[in-house]
């Protein structure tokens, strides 16, 4: 596998708040994206750039710490278009925009892209989809399909850089030695500890049973995955239907045993050290 190369992002804050608008681009790339919390809609409506033909995701979270959600979609204008979902969608905070700085895109480019990201969306499995119409693909040439992907590929980058890794694959780490297990009564799950948290890989299996002292926030981020279809009943066990990335070791250990869990300790490498033990006191992985 080819070790990806050195980028240079830009990142330029119109107004000066951090927390606000951001545009971001690849200084030697065509493609530029819009970041824009959903309270500073009218402000950004002043740019050109959110004029132009391009596509767009709209992002939101649970309370409950489920899987956050996305919505992809593509517009001639792309203002227009959010302006609309900000009327009817309840459940978006964020939006990205990705155009093209040189005007590049046509109506097919955009639909080819819409579909594309759908597709890459789906299959990293990061967010819970909420395109009730699931895009077509368009017919477009052979040479126009290879333009448009390294387009994606930027995309991707810049979605990314921004906080929203929206089409990043999770999949299991090759050497066993990277590979996290958490155990209790029933339950055996597998995961990995990455940037974006711990990461329980499918196939593994959560308690059914809860304790009397669980907290209620572990009880409903469990309900919620079995609503999402991302638990499922089998025998005594729960088990997970697609990868689940949570934001903390805890969190994860908790939905897996049932029960109030350190997700430090209760994590384990395969030569028996804890998370805590590797990531936080010092003593890597030989």
């Amino acid at each position: 596998m080819t070790k990806p190369k050195g980028k240079t992002i830009q990142i330029f804050l119109p107004d000066g708040n951090p927390r606000g608008v951001k545009i971001a681009d690849i200084t030697s790339r065509t493609i530029q994206t819009l970041l824009i919390p959903r309270s500073a809609l009218d402000d950004v409506a002043k740019r050109d750039e959110i004029q132009n033909v391009g596509i767009y995701f709209l992002i939101g979270t649970t309370e409950d710490g489920a899987k956050p959600i996305l919505y992809v979609g593509e517009a001639e204008n792309c203002l227009t278009r959010l302006k609309q979902h900000n009327k009817s969608k309840e459940f978006w905070n964020t939006a990205i925009v990705a155009i093209s700085k040189t005007q590049f895109f046509t109506k097919s480019h955009i639909k080819y892209l819409e579909w594309y990201c759908h597709e890459s969306a789906k299959k990293a499995d990061r967010y819970s989809l909420e395109n009730n119409q699931v895009p077509s693909k368009p017919y477009i040439s052979e040479s126009v399909e290879v333009d448009l992907m390294d387009n994606f590929e930027t995309i991707q980058i810049l979605v990314s850089t921004l906080g929203f890794p929206l089409f990043d694959s999770i999949a299991k780490p090759k050497q066993k030695k990277d590979i996290l297990v958490c155990k209790g009564k029933d339950a055996v799950a597998q995961g990995e500890y990455t940037e974006d948290g711990v990461v329980v890989f499918a196939g593994s299996t959560a308690n059914v049973g809860e304790s009397k002292s669980i907290q209620s926030w572990i009880t409903a981020t469990r309900q919620k995955l079995v609503e999402q279809g991302i638990f499922k009943k089998d025998g005594n066990v729960y088990k997970f239907t697609s990868n689940y990335i949570f934001t903390s070791p805890s969190g994860a250990a908790g939905v897996v045993l049932g029960r109030n869990a350190n997700g430090w300790i209760e994590w384990k490498y395969q030569d028996g050290r804890t998370l805590d033990a590797v990531k936080r006191q010092g003593n890597s992985i030989s």
